[in-house]
């Protein structure tokens, strides 16, 4: 304990360096590949789960809550595979796998070897976060004071945007903190996948190798991580909804 205070994270038991430098060497690929993924899963997931409560009885509701359902169902290693079969194999349009060993050095390689593994963290995310924007934006719509707002003139999507989406929000928001403090679970994955030298690699050689400060480390650094993400999301949605302010919290 009083070596973490000082940020001495101890002695890797397998290649003698400090922990804390194998870490900080491989936070430059697994933090933009967790992020981007989260950020791509968000701008997906969110007016497709909307499209899907708005539209769940037409044909373009149930295709998207369909293709939803079976995302959550396939494994996200057999989307990578796929991924490196199609756009890899068979195009040749980007990288296999592995990283630039000069690393972020050169921009343009290191976002093209970044491509797929976060397109398929992405379509893992989205799957599961359209699922909880659609069942919110349910919720919204069989509201009364959307229905208040229909009868008043307003159209459906106005109605929704005005009066629903930020209500809708609260239950979404807990949602995505969830799912971005996961992103980096599902890195021990996909880097395996793409032979990044990430920390989902470094905790998954780690395990295997029985180097204990490491896996200690990761793990302590992955839970530090969900409980700041809890307590943003907490701040969020509090700001979101004045309500919250006012009963003390979520019920």
């Amino acid at each position: 304990m009083s070596g973490l205070v000082t940020g001495d994270l101890g002695t890797s038991f397998v290649s003698r360096l400090p922990v804390a430098d194998l870490v900080a060497a491989r936070l430059p690929v697994t933090v933009p590949l967790s992020l981007a993924a989260f950020v791509l899963a968000v701008l997906l997931s969110v007016p497709l789960g909307v499209v899907a409560a708005v539209h769940r009885r037409g044909p373009v509701g149930v295709a998207v809550s369909a293709v939803a359902q079976l995302g959550v169902a396939v494994p996200v290693f057999w989307v990578g595979v796929l991924l490196v079969w199609v756009f890899a194999l068979r195009l040749g349009w980007l990288p296999p796998g592995g990283f630039p060993r000069e690393g972020w050095a050169d921009p343009g390689a290191a976002i093209r070897a970044l491509v797929l593994p976060v397109v398929t963290v992405a379509i893992a995310m989205s799957s599961v976060m359209v699922r909880y924007v659609r069942s919110a934006t349910l919720d919204v719509l069989d509201q009364d004071y959307v229905r208040t707002a229909r009868s008043l003139g307003y159209g459906r999507w106005r109605a929704l945007s005005r009066h629903g989406l930020r209500n809708g929000a609260v239950p979404v928001v807990a949602i995505l903190g969830v799912e971005l403090a996961t992103s980096l679970l599902g890195a021990v994955v996909v880097e395996n996948v793409f032979a990044l030298p990430g920390l989902g690699t470094l905790l998954l050689d780690s395990v295997q190798g029985r180097d204990l400060p490491v896996v200690q480390a990761l793990v302590l650094g992955i839970t530090a991580t969900v409980l700041v993400v809890n307590v943003v999301v907490d701040l969020a949605q509090h700001a979101i909804d004045p309500r919250l302010r006012l009963t003390g919290g979520v019920r």
